[in-house]
């Protein structure tokens, strides 16, 4: 027979609170896991604040700036989900992506040189150059194009 696993008290990736034999009131630990398994699920964002919108929906979930102010001081980068009528703050994780609503793209965190949450600036469509190629130029824009319908790329302004 195999050997007991030893569980920590949240999960690895995400902290998500585990169970434990005897624990009272065990449905506030439940309730946790799925309030942030509910904001990290396809996760979609508003946008990127320094400071908590006055009057935030459930379920509403935010980008935390890098220098944030009251209730989310202290919790730059992190994601802010508004469940049960309090913050619920999630640490991003490498390659973690995010759908960002107000810029109409995905936004990607990263551990390495920049780090943090990362977006893609706009492609302009080609221009200039010594020789046209109405075609080359054609599907070059067609590509951006798709890649913005995407979310790969923010919309063309």
């Amino acid at each position: 027979m195999p050997d007991t696993l030893a569980f920590a008290s949240g999960t690895a990736r995400f902290a998500l609170p585990h169970l434990f034999p005897a624990q009272a009131q065990k449905e506030f630990v439940v309730n946790e896991s799925l309030a942030r398994i509910d904001a990290l699920l396809h996760c979609a964002v508003e946008g990127v604040a320094a400071e908590p919108p006055g009057e935030p929906a459930e379920g509403e979930c935010w980008i935390v700036a890098d220098t944030p102010s009251g209730a989310w001081a202290g919790r730059g980068g992190e994601l802010a989900a508004w469940q049960a009528g309090a913050w619920l703050f999630v640490a991003p994780r490498a390659g973690m992506r995010v759908f960002d609503r107000a810029g109409g793209h995905f936004r990607l965190y990263r551990d390495g040189a920049p780090q943090g949450w990362q977006a893609i600036d706009a492609v302009a469509a080609p221009a200039g150059g010594a020789t046209v190629d109405s075609e080359a130029r054609e599907a070059i824009g067609n590509l951006i194009a798709t890649l913005a319908a995407a979310g790969v790329l923010p919309p063309a302004e």
